[in-house]
């Protein structure tokens, strides 16, 4: 039987469309004009402040290319982690020493990007910042 995350391990919603935009390699408002919805409307579904309608949902995954059931999912950081980790491993184009530098370099980076936010955190006050900076996306 899977066990579920802790609840600080969770990402929110937002935390999953923010993420999946920087995976697709999207700014902002380019996603909100292919969804349909404002830059700001997005920029408050990504930072918890708003839920997004169930068609808003929609379009949000269409244009991320991914299903809505995945945005809904709840999916912690080590789950995610391991996820990536596992797909590199599996992945047959790439040679065992190329697996093992990408496998290192994705967790180095991971953990530098991981210490900076909780920096900023501590240093406003929040555990996480609400928003990212341009040069996390």
């Amino acid at each position: 039987m899977a066990q579920q995350p802790a609840a600080e391990d969770q990402l929110t919603l937002g935390e999953i469309i923010r993420r999946q935009r920087e995976l697709a390699e999207l700014p902002m408002r380019q996603l909100a004009a292919m969804a349909g919805i404002s830059g700001p409307y997005l920029s408050q579904i990504e930072r918890g402040l708003r839920d997004p309608s169930a068609e808003v949902l929609y379009a949000l995954a269409e244009s991320l290319q991914i299903s809505a059931a995945l945005l809904r999912e709840p999916v912690s950081d080590a789950d995610q982690t391991q996820q990536t980790v596992q797909a590199i491993q599996a992945d047959p184009d790439l040679t065992v020493s190329q697996r093992r530098s990408l496998t290192e370099a994705y967790t180095a980076m991971r953990q530098v990007t991981v210490a900076r936010r909780r920096t900023r955190g501590r240093r406003t006050g929040r555990s996480q910042p609400q928003h990212v900076d341009q040069e996390d996306a």
